[in-house]
């Protein structure tokens, strides 16, 4: 043959190689970290958590912010599921599968030898037209596989992405198709499918705003259904005794009706109580309100949180000169009243005092 015909023959399959690689080459499949501070300093602290407890977890989970939000609305849950399971969250709100992948390469697992790993990401991949479904299975499938290359004797619980969006949606769509075609990604042993995502909806396929408020994250009880949906799994697993529901947790606030009208009171500056209208509404576990200060002006309720009897939330009110004074209100409902502390800085002084809340009458 012609020297020059076979290399350009060369030439042209190695051009065709190299298009073929590129092709297959994407975005959810390749390592990446994330150029933020906050997401640098998270994962320098889960990394340290994994040295410290290091063999001793017997399960983690990984993530994107709902994972990482079983340290916030989550964490009464996970105390009672999994505090005595030494579990390790290697959750980071807006993470991609590409992050995870980086996060795995670079020390989540350095001396980690866990009996389980709970694995839910993917919905940060499916945002608008960033990957297609077949991309983002692809990049599930590279954590997997990590996953079993590098902790070999750990069995890999794959959680179905959660429904998203409040309603019927272009989005929740895509999820579906990742999930039907990610579930082949289990052989039942080494790696078991589990999806529940049908709790997170109602028969007319919209999701209930106590369960995901934002009709993403979720709230305590959606929690609660996280972790009874993968308990007798993981306890077999692990083979410890299963955990039993939480009988005062989010379910318990639902038993709860603190929507109506209510009389605030605390002790002003003299030490004589003062009073304030408050307005609450309950749906489920969520809770909202405000307080009336003067003859028209509200002050919303920020930060609510409701789980069982127990409640916090914060409260700002202008003052002059532009000074914003923040108070920090917790307590509890005992037979049909509240009560609990309010705290403040005023004029550079930490002050807390008690109140109590009832009916209007």
């Amino acid at each position: 043959m012609n020297p020059r015909i076979c290399l350009r023959t060369c030439l042209s399959g190695f051009a065709s190689l190299a298009f073929a690689l590129s092709a297959l080459a994407h975005s959810a499949v390749e390592p990446l970290p994330r150029p933020d501070e906050w997401w640098k300093q998270r994962h320098a602290t889960m990394n340290s958590n994994v040295v410290t407890l290091g063999s001793k977890s017997q399960v983690i989970f990984i993530g994107d912010s709902i994972t990482q939000g079983w340290e916030g609305e989550g964490k009464a849950v996970w105390a009672h599921y999994y505090t005595h399971r030494n579990a390790i969250n290697l959750g980071i709100g807006g993470d991609r599968t590409q992050h995870v992948l980086w996060r795995l390469a670079n020390g989540n697992l350095d001396g980690l030898h866990p009996k389980a790993a709970v694995v839910m990401i993917g919905t940060n991949n499916s945002n608008g037209e960033d990957n297609t479904p077949g991309q983002i299975v692809e990049g599930v499938r590279a954590i997997v596989d990590t996953l079993k290359s590098k902790l070999p004797g750990t069995k890999i619980l794959l959680v179905a992405i959660f429904p998203r969006v409040e309603n019927y949606s272009v989005q929740r769509g895509k999820l579906a198709q990742i999930n039907a075609v990610l579930r082949r990604a289990a052989d039942g042993r080494d790696v078991v499918w589990v999806d529940f995502g049908h709790q997170f909806l109602n028969d007319d396929g919209t999701i209930p705003h106590d369960l995901m408020p934002d009709y993403l994250h979720l709230s305590p009880k959606g929690y609660s259904i996280w972790a009874e949906a993968i308990e007798d799994t993981l306890s077999q697993i692990l083979g410890d005794a299963r955990v039993k529901p939480e009988t005062a947790s989010a379910s318990s606030a639902d038993k709860l009706n603190l929507s109506g009208e209510w009389v605030f009171t605390t002790p002003g500056p003299d030490g004589s109580p003062v009073k304030f209208p408050l307005v609450l509404e309950q749906k489920g576990s969520t809770l909202t309100g405000k307080f009336k200060r003067g003859e028209d002006r509200w002050l919303n309720l920020e930060s609510v949180r409701l789980e069982g009897n127990t409640f916090s939330w914060k409260v700002k009110r202008d003052r002059q000169g532009g000074e914003v004074m923040e108070y920090e209100m917790a307590g509890t409902v005992e037979n049909g009243a509240l009560s609990g502390t309010v705290k403040t800085r005023m004029d550079g002084n930490d002050m807390t005092s008690k109140w109590t809340a009832a009916r209007k009458q």
